[in-house]
């Protein structure tokens, strides 16, 4: 045995040796890919600077210096920190026609002027770079890929050399998808840096009408009693103001998703054809819709929770008490009111319906369903389903203000009620989708969207076209 190596455990009993794969680095990521490469039948040898001290590796692995690890197998793991590869130069000779596999990411974007992969091109002339790995964590290679994203990401300037990557990440339970030369190594090393780039604009919102309907309904209910009458009802604040902001974020969310559905819809009837792009605006606001969506479901699960409270409160309970007393004092009885029986009980049923078909669409929205779900079933869902969704939670905040707009006393200074507020987008959204799904204007986008084209607009082109082949001539 080489004087330099120490071995983890004997290898020599096995019939069929598998082939071997080299892993420079013994940290977390190290130890994982090769606990995962043993498992799956590879042999694996650690290259490490202090052989004698890595006593943490997975059994059935051998650890060496670097560079008798390199000359031990042809595709090797790089899982050292980009200000660590000094030592690869020193071995060029030693990786000459190898395959490294870079597997390195940055702390932020723009440290380095050119992507880590590339550097290690120019260390290492010799060697065939491979950038793999990068997007998978230690975690997801521990659980296989069944906890966590499934999807390797390969770049690189040698076909022969990704599809030796490819088979060794399918052979973990990794998909592989190929995301070309090795200039797209600096577009994947930024793939991790990024902190729920879909989720920043419908957290956004939602922090921005949060923040806005609070201040507004803190204004009316609670400024506005404390200025005119003296009272002090901020312990409304905990809860009832609460519960007023967090369904009109939700309604307002809902209806925003499906709000660009329809704008899209107009656009192509007024361009006449699919076949031109949507404002940049309108694409991004469309790519996180489901994101809106379950954001607006998480205030709707605020406002369901903070809505149980309600009997229980100390204000609640003390105004029913002293309602009662009132009318045991007077010799009063509560008169029964079909009118308001009727319209509670729609406001609940509409309330519980909206909440239920809410929270299908939540579910229908998760990969692991919406993948056993054809194109027709899903589009069912999430667009048949979700405007019926909004028309009901619509109907449950109009039934409970009822006729409060027609009462002088709902607008405390000037300022309507904050209910009306919520349904200012929704009811945009269900004319807007009204008018898409009669007859006639439903049967002009169902042609534009199977590639119909304005007859007018096919004329002008053929007319420019015509124009340009003349003066060609």
């Amino acid at each position: 045995m080489n004087s330099d190596s120490v071995a983890m455990t004997d290898l020599n009993g096995a019939k069929n040796k598998p082939e071997k794969v080299c892993i420079f680095g013994t940290g977390d990521f190290g130890r994982s890919l090769g606990l995962c490469l043993l498992q799956s039948g590879y042999s694996v040898v650690y290259g490490s600077r202090s052989p004698k001290n890595s006593l943490l590796l997975p059994k059935g692995s051998k650890v060496m210096s670097h560079a008798a690890a390199a000359c031990e197998a042809h595709v090797i793991f790089v899982a050292v920190q980009r200000e660590h590869y000094g030592f690869l130069s020193s071995l060029a000779s030693d990786l000459e026609g190898k395959v490294l596999v870079d597997v390195s990411n940055n702390l932020r974007r723009g440290l380095y002027p050119e992507s880590n992969a590339e550097y290690l091109s120019r260390l290492v002339p010799g060697a065939t770079i491979v950038k793999a790995f990068n997007t998978i964590s230690a975690w997801a290679l521990q659980s296989g890929g069944l906890d966590a994203n499934r999807q390797v990401l390969i770049c690189g300037d040698r076909a022969d050399a990704k599809q030796q990557v490819t088979d060794i990440a399918q052979s973990l339970g990794f998909t592989a998808l190929d995301r070309g030369s090795l200039r797209a190594a600096a577009e994947l090393e930024d793939l991790p840096l990024q902190l729920f780039p879909l989720w920043r604009l419908p957290l956004n919102i939602a922090i921005c009408l949060t923040a806005f309907i609070f201040f507004y309904v803190l204004t009316r209910d609670v400024i506005y009693e404390r200025v005119t009458s003296g009272k002090d009802i901020a312990f409304r604040i905990m809860i009832s103001l609460a519960n007023k902001a967090f369904p009109i974020v939700s309604l307002v969310m809902l209806s925003l998703c499906y709000l660009p559905g329809a704008l899209a819809g107009f656009l192509q009837l007024y361009n006449g054809t699919k076949y031109r792009r949507f404002p940049d605006w309108l694409d991004r606001w469309m790519l996180c819709r489901k994101q809106l969506g379950l954001v607006a479901l998480a205030f709707g699960f605020l406002h369901v929770l903070y809505t149980l409270v309600i009997p229980i409160r100390y204000f609640v309970r003390y105004k029913y008490n002293a309602y009662v007393i009132s009318l045991v004092k007077d010799n009063k009885t509560y008169e029964f009111d079909n009118t308001a029986a009727w319209r509670i009980d729609s406001y609940y049923s509409m309330g519980i319906l909206g909440f239920g078909l809410f929270v299908l669409l939540g579910i229908t929205s998760l990969p692991s369903v919406s993948n056993s779900l054809n194109w027709r079933e899903f589009r069912f869902v999430q667009s048949n389903l979700g405007y019926i969704t909004l028309l009901l939670c619509t109907a449950h905040t109009v039934l409970y203000g009822w006729n409060k707009f027609l009462n002088p006393k709902s607008y405390r200074w000037w300022m309507p009620p904050a209910y009306m507020l919520s349904l200012v987008v929704p009811c945009v959204v269900l004319i807007l989708k009204l008018i898409l799904i009669t007859p006639c204007v439903d049967r002009k986008v169902t042609r534009i969207r199977q590639g119909w084209e304005r007859q007018g607009k096919t004329s002008a082109n053929g007319s420019d076209t015509k124009i340009t082949q003349q003066l060609m001539a």
